[in-house]
């Protein structure tokens, strides 16, 4: 059956508390629209580049403000909702980059720890080591919806393909992908990277997106987008500020795109096997 979804794009800062009120605000304001399965942004409850001053604010999930205002706003406004990812603080010392499935009874449905890890330098000068300071997860899952069959990724996970495809050769109908793509990367790749994922699997994507210059000082690429199976746009946001934009989702039309290109049954196990160049005189053999 169709339903209304719903991405949420923020800027979140380095409080906790006030990215909640705000997140709180715009979910409302995604569910007037008739929205039932709302999903904000990669790190919804704080983008805070200094890791000392984030650790003193960081909660473990059992006393997280986003957790409890998600599981609420859920109970509150009868939806789906799912808070693309926060910071968890672990036993360890490290944290989690964590997303939450809660359902309209408020209780948690799936978790997803982001799997891999945004360790990259940039040509502008930024440098990013996600993995100094968090936990990769090793877990991908596909859920059970009454309305779809949903996937789950974060972010970087966007550029490896092969945790989508193997999400929908398990039945996915919908992949999730919060994010806070830098600026830079995201006028080079974001939406056709959305668009590959949504095409080369024949699924709706639906990506919520932080959006502006942060608190501390990052900046970050925003156009949150929702697209169908045939890769077709169906809605998208700005690339700076608070913004909730709505689509229809059709998982009827998930079956038509794999009907019209069957690529899903249609692949092979292959190998695959270096071999030399050509050499002076002749091919080597």
């Amino acid at each position: 059956m169709s339903f209304k979804a719903a991405a949420v794009q923020m800027c979140s800062g380095v409080d906790p508390v006030k990215n909640a009120a705000a997140m709180a605000r715009l979910v409302r304001e995604a569910a007037a629209e008739g929205a039932t399965y709302v999903q904000t942004p990669e790190m919804t409850g704080m983008l805070q580049r200094d890791r000392a001053a984030a650790r003193a604010v960081l909660a473990d999930e059992a006393h997280d403000i986003i957790v409890k205002t998600g599981s609420e706003l859920a109970v509150e406004l009868g939806i789906h909702m799912h808070v693309g990812s926060t910071a968890i603080a672990l036993a360890d010392g490290k944290i989690a980059n964590r997303g939450f499935l809660f359902g309209p009874d408020g209780r948690i449905l799936n978790r997803y720890d982001k799997i891999h890890m945004f360790d990259v330098d940039l040509d502008n000068g930024e440098s990013w080591r996600e993995s100094a300071a968090y936990t990769a997860g090793s877990e991908a899952r596909v859920l059970s919806l009454p309305f779809a069959e949903m996937g789950f990724a974060i972010c970087y996970d966007v550029r490896f393909p092969a945790l989508f495809r193997a999400q929908a050769m398990a039945g996915a109908e919908v992949m999730t992908v919060p994010a806070a793509f830098t600026k830079q990367t995201g006028e080079a790749h974001w939406e056709i990277l959305l668009r590959a994922r949504a095409i080369e699997n024949g699924v709706f994507v639906i990506a919520a997106a932080q959006a502006g210059r942060h608190e501390d000082g990052r900046e970050t690429f925003g156009h949150s987008m929702i697209i169908d199976p045939w890769g077709t746009v169906l809605a998208s946001a700005g690339a700076t500020g608070e913004a909730v934009i709505v689509a229809e989702i059709d998982p009827a039309a998930v079956k038509a795109a794999h009907d019209k290109i069957p690529n899903l049954r249609n692949g092979r196990e292959f190998s695959v096997e270096k071999i030399a160049g050509a050499v002076a005189g002749g091919v080597a053999a």
